[in-house]
């Protein structure tokens, strides 16, 4: 089989220029799939070989498909895909897709994806199911890959009856117990290729106003009355202490084992731990990103763990292409896509 028969193509958002620039590194073909008027970052990089308009993804997307299954083009999830379809229509697709479609249900379901993450070792924040029952700080946050838009931290059933006012008729949210201690976002690659867990990079989220708002007077912010905010603006590259790596490979390879036993592929591909750590060095997962996150956007270059491993720049984006690329020339392709 020969992997240039093949294109790789991604939505035109969240990390779809690294995606797009790894698969050209590795020599495919590739396609970006972008609403009408953002054209132009995909031009500008020169990443696409060929643009896909559309106006309503959802709508348009059984003809776009359509168009991927004729050009034998291969889907790379991440955010923004899996957030405007859905995952039940990303379980419907027909085009080739790259990664498990049965494990975005566990991802995109609270409950599923905490069992998910019990069943793998990890440490978790307690979630709170009745309001009147908060006894400590807690995070409110709204359901969706919206950046962190909306969340918002209250520390008593009082406080958190008066804030959630301001989101009348938005009952899709959870409270979690708020973990002090360094937020950090762990990303992973597993490939079923080779049967070897890799850390790809780490990274911190810069979010408004709650990085910023350090810059104000206590004074200042009670008078103004600005409330913390957690929208993510950026990402921030991180390196660990070298210590606590052994600890990381073992959450990642957790994760990997529970998954095996909730469906027949499991997790693979790039994966993202998001949690915090504490002064005990203790790190609290509060999430799971079963694909791509935008905090390996840093690192299209590679990062200081890359390049510990390959001799070459190897961003997860293009380590996504060369497992497609070693699965087909494997004939392995069978065990990536979905």
């Amino acid at each position: 089989m020969n992997f240039q028969d093949y294109a790789i193509a991604t939505i035109g958002s969240h990390t779809a220029l690294q995606i797009l620039k790894g698969a050209k590194q590795e020599g495919f073909k590739t396609i970006c799939v972008c609403q009408r008027g953002r054209e132009r970052v995909y031009e500008s990089y020169k990443v696409a070989d060929e643009i896909i308009l559309f106006d309503d993804l959802k709508a348009e997307y059984d003809e776009i498909e359509k168009q991927l299954i004729e050009k034998n083009a291969i889907m790379i999830p991440h955010g923004t895909f899996v957030s405007v379809l859905g995952h039940e229509k990303v379980s419907e697709t027909k085009a080739m897709y790259y990664g498990s479609k049965d494990i975005l249900e566990w991802e995109s379901d609270r409950t599923m994806e905490r069992k998910w993450l019990k069943d793998a070792g990890l440490k978790l924040p307690k979630i709170f199911e009745n309001h009147k029952d908060i006894d400590r700080p807690v995070i409110i946050k709204f359901h969706g890959a919206h950046g962190g838009k909306g969340y918002f931290i209250a520390n008593t059933p009082a406080e958190f009856e008066e804030r959630i006012k301001d989101y009348e008729g938005d009952d899709d949210y959870v409270i979690q117990e708020y973990i002090v201690g360094v937020p950090l976002y762990a990303h992973y690659f597993y490939s079923p290729v080779n049967d070897e867990l890799e850390i790809m990079s780490f990274d911190k989220r810069y979010e408004s106003n709650a990085d910023s708002i350090g810059r104000i007077a206590a004074k200042d912010q009670i008078e103004v009355g600005i409330q913390t905010s957690y929208t993510i603006t950026g990402n921030i590259p991180l390196v660990v202490r070298e210590s606590l790596l052994p600890y990381f490979f073992e959450l990642g390879d957790g994760v990997v084992d529970a998954s095996r036993k909730i469906t027949p592929k499991g997790l693979f591909g790039s994966f993202c731990l998001e949690g915090i750590v504490d002064t005990n060095l203790n790190y609290y997962v509060f999430e799971i990103s079963a694909r791509i996150v935008a905090g390996t956007n840093p690192f299209i270059n590679g990062s200081p763990y890359t390049d510990l491993r390959y001799d070459e720049p190897m961003s997860t984006g293009r380590r996504i292409a060369r497992d497609i690329k070693e699965g087909i020339e494997q004939n392995k392709l069978d065990l990536i896509i979905d």
